[in-house]
């Protein structure tokens, strides 16, 4: 009886043991680009060569949602092994959420071979390294060359005012004048700070900024001539020249089925348009100026008995070839630097806008502070408003007054979080 109960008990003993071995071979991965989930599970797939019981849990939602859940979960402690995050990153990187990486990995993100400064930005504060970019959403003009052949163009706008007059020459009306396909889908509602961001690369394009750093703080930069010069160039689109209606389809499903010529948008679009439209004949091209990042990057919230494992996964999604077949079989692009894509770029040549823009091309990226996501929101909820308002489209003045109320909000939230340039 004893000898049955002792073997008992070691089986149970060993099962136990097994059962635990397992777990700590499992991780749970959060992301908010549900289109990432093959490439963390091709990576996943790697990671057995080395940990046979190696398993992880993707759990990817959309975008805004997994942001809510990063805000329950992160000050709770109870986040997923490791989290994907975008703009929202500097803000629990600056509240102490997230636990620094091991000193292999930071020197790893701080090599400026590896990474740009906007990139390092977005996962360090100060003092430590908290995680590792790994891939960002970078904009560039798509276009319907059949389209701009029928308009008569025989390439893409080269500068900001370009734009408006390929737009006019591209819509396509009914027997009132209404538009039926649009010269140029611009974004004009949904998404919250979406609509801020779109606007910045607009923005950018004019010389101007939404908001900039003044020393060791920051303030509003948008009250100004190119403030102007680009709600304005909203506006114009909207009520005087109406190449375009916020009933319209927009965005990449109105490329995808021919109800827009041209339209501003990151590198996913390419793999949406093979699979949504494959007969869709169109080209890519760099902004006139440069364009606005949003880098992406893993973060292992805590420091616990699985925290070595998590980290080897996050270095591995770094690994060249996993990031060629991220930029070939996904359409995001990858973050570090020295990686040759020159024979991804020879098979899509759609790429090259984004992956080898002009040495000139300029970047920017949201601000690396806490309130940034809250500004870009605030701001989006005045741009839906005067995109509702044909009155200010002639009205220079109400424009001028109504970036300097915007600006004034930015400041306060600025002040309120201690950040405000003196």
């Amino acid at each position: 009886m004893a000898s049955h109960f002792l073997k008992t008990v070691s089986l149970a003993a060993m099962l136990a043991g097994l059962a635990c071995s397992v777990q700590a071979q499992t991780l749970t991965l959060w992301g908010g680009s549900p289109e990432l989930e093959p490439f963390y599970n091709h990576v996943a797939a790697e990671m057995k060569a080395s940990h046979p019981d190696f398993e992880l849990k993707v759990e990817t939602i959309s975008l805004r949602e997994h942001e809510k859940r990063l805000a329950f979960a992160l000050p709770a402690g109870s986040a997923a092994d490791i989290v994907e995050m975008q703009s929202e990153a500097p803000r629990y990187v600056q509240s102490g959420l997230l636990a620094p990486a091991p000193e292999a990995i930071a020197a790893f993100v701080k090599d400026p071979k590896n990474f740009s400064p906007v990139y390092i930005a977005a996962v360090s504060d100060s003092e430590h390294v908290y995680g590792v970019p790994l891939y960002h959403g970078q904009s560039a003009l798509y276009y319907n060359t059949e389209k701009f052949a029928k308009a008569g163009l025989s390439g893409p706008p080269k500068t900001a005012d370009d734009y408006s007059q390929y737009a006019a020459k591209l819509t396509e009306r009914d027997a009132s004048g209404n538009p039926t396909i649009s010269g140029w889908s611009l974004r004009l509602s949904g998404g919250g700070q979406g609509i801020s961001e779109k606007f910045w690369i607009n923005l950018h394009q004019f010389g101007g900024k939404l908001v900039e750093k003044d020393g060791e703080g920051w303030k509003a930069a948008v009250a100004n001539e190119a403030g102007r010069k680009a709600l304005k160039q909203y506006l114009d689109q909207l009520f005087v020249a109406k190449t375009v209606s916020p009933q319209m389809k927009a965005d990449a499903e109105a490329f995808e089925l021919g109800q827009t010529a041209m339209f501003i948008r990151e590198s996913w679009v390419i793999g949406d348009i093979a699979k949504k439209a494959p007969n869709l004949k169109y080209a890519t091209a760099p902004l006139p100026t440069g364009s606005l990042v949003v880098p992406a990057s893993l973060f292992v919230p805590a420091d616990n008995d699985k925290s070595k494992l998590a980290w080897e996964f996050v270095q591995k999604t770094n690994a060249p070839e996993n990031l060629q077949w991220l930029l070939d079989n996904v359409g995001w692009l990858p973050s570090r630097s020295n990686v040759d894509f020159s024979a991804i770029i020879t098979k899509k040549p759609v790429l090259e806008a984004f992956v080898a823009p002009p040495v000139d091309y300029t970047y920017f990226s949201l601000p690396p502070i806490a309130p940034s996501s809250e500004i870009l929101t605030r701001f989006a909820a005045r741009l839906e408003a005067a995109f509702a308002n044909p009155a200010l489209a002639k009205d220079d003045a109400a424009i001028d007054a109504m970036l300097k109320e915007a600006s004034g909000e930015i400041d306060n939230i600025l002040k309120r979080e201690g950040l405000l340039a003196q």
